[in-house]
Parts: structure tokens; C-alpha cells; sequence
């Protein structure tokens, strides 16, 4: 069982998850084993065990990290953006926006997917983190378009699925062909598009 906080907890904590990250990203979540985690972070197995039940439990740890700062780089960057400027353009800039280190965590996400699709306990936990992003990145599009003046005409769920897949997609395409297709090229050309076919000017405001 996960004992209660210490200390030196919060940097435990980061060692494991900075190197969980890693070694999913080159083994696999089912290639990895607690040990190689345990290993790269520079601790025992009870360090694993203090903080974490599951190697599932560690990775949605790490996937609700990615999520608050994907929302929170978005949030603000947007807050930096005069309402008269915040344009349809200017929000899909914001979304297909790719670390430069967006690699690592590709390969952990699509890892740990096709291990969900296998494993029917794992869809559904994977399903309710999933909706939990979904709806604050809703929340948050929602106050985005309100500021640019726009309405959504889809079913905003829907759109954030949507501009999730492009953005997964496309992604997959570059890291197969780097040197032709550079991270974030497609989901900067077809998202303007897709914003703009899923909002009308809101004559309300």
C-alpha cells in the first residue's frame, strides 16, 4: 500500500515517473518491468511501492501530468492573446503546438493504448482519464471560442476527439518519416479547417 507523504516523497515521486517515462518509451508498457523502472530512477522496488500499487496506477500518473500541462501550456499561452487577435488560426496554432520532446511520450501513450485494447480492465480505465481531458480541454475550447467571438455547431466532445486522432495521427506520420514530414506540419495545415467547418460567428456576444 502507498504510505502517507514525506519529505522527500515529492522527488521520489518525480525520479520514478521521469523514469518510468523513459522506460516505457524503449521497452513497452508490458516489456517493462517494475525492476528497470525501479533500476533507472536509482531505488528499490519499496520506493515503487510507497508510491504506486500498479504499473498501471504509474502510468496514468504520468498521463494526467502530460494532460495538466498540455491544458495548462494552452490556457496560457491563450491568456497572453488580446481577444481581437484570438482568431480560428490562432486557437489551431495553439492545438497542434508539438514539444520538442513529444516522442518520448508518444511512444509511452500508443504503447499503453494497444496494451488497453488488449486488456478490457485497462480500456476502462484508460476511457476514464481519456474523459477527464476531454473535459477540461471542452471547458477550456469553449472559453477560447467564446473570446474570439465564435459558437460551436458540433458536439464540442466530439470536436475534442477529433482534434485529439488528427493530432495522434499526423504525429505517428512524421516520427515514421521524419525528414519529409515535420511534427506538427499537418495538424497546423487541417486544423484551421476543421475549427472553422465546427464554428459559426456567435452574434450573441
Amino acid at each position: 500500500m502507498p504510505k502517507g507523504p514525506t519529505k522527500r516523497r515529492p522527488q521520489t515521486l518525480a525520479r520514478l515517473l521521469d523514469a518510468a517515462r523513459e522506460v516505457f518509451a524503449e521497452s513497452g508498457f508490458r516489456g517493462a518491468g517494475i525492476e528497470d523502472i525501479c533500476r533507472r530512477a536509482g531505488f528499490t522496488r519499496g520506493a515503487f511501492y510507497s508510491n504506486f500499487r500498479t504499473k498501471e496506477e504509474l502510468f496514468f500518473a504520468l498521463f494526467d501530468a502530460h494532460a495538466d500541462r498540455e491544458l495548462a501550456r494552452i490556457a496560457r499561452t491563450a491568456a497572453e492573446i488580446g481577444d481581437t487577435e484570438l482568431t480560428v488560426g490562432r486557437i489551431a496554432e495553439l492545438l497542434a503546438y508539438i514539444e520538442p520532446d513529444e516522442r518520448t511520450w508518444f511512444l509511452v501513450t500508443t504503447e499503453f493504448t494497444l496494451h488497453a485494447i488488449r486488456d478490457p480492465r485497462a480500456a476502462r480505465m484508460l476511457a476514464d482519464h481519456d474523459a477527464r481531458l476531454r473535459a477540461e480541454a471542452v471547458r477550456l475550447l469553449r472559453e477560447l471560442f467564446a473570446r474570439a467571438g465564435l459558437r460551436l455547431t458540433v458536439d464540442p466532445d466530439d470536436l475534442v476527439r477529433i482534434v485529439i486522432a488528427m493530432r495522434e495521427g499526423a504525429l505517428g506520420q512524421s516520427y515514421v518519416e521524419p525528414e519529409r514530414l515535420a511534427p506538427g506540419t499537418l495538424a497546423r495545415r487541417f486544423l484551421p479547417l476543421l475549427l472553422s467547418a465546427s464554428t459559426t460567428p456567435d452574434r450573441t456576444a
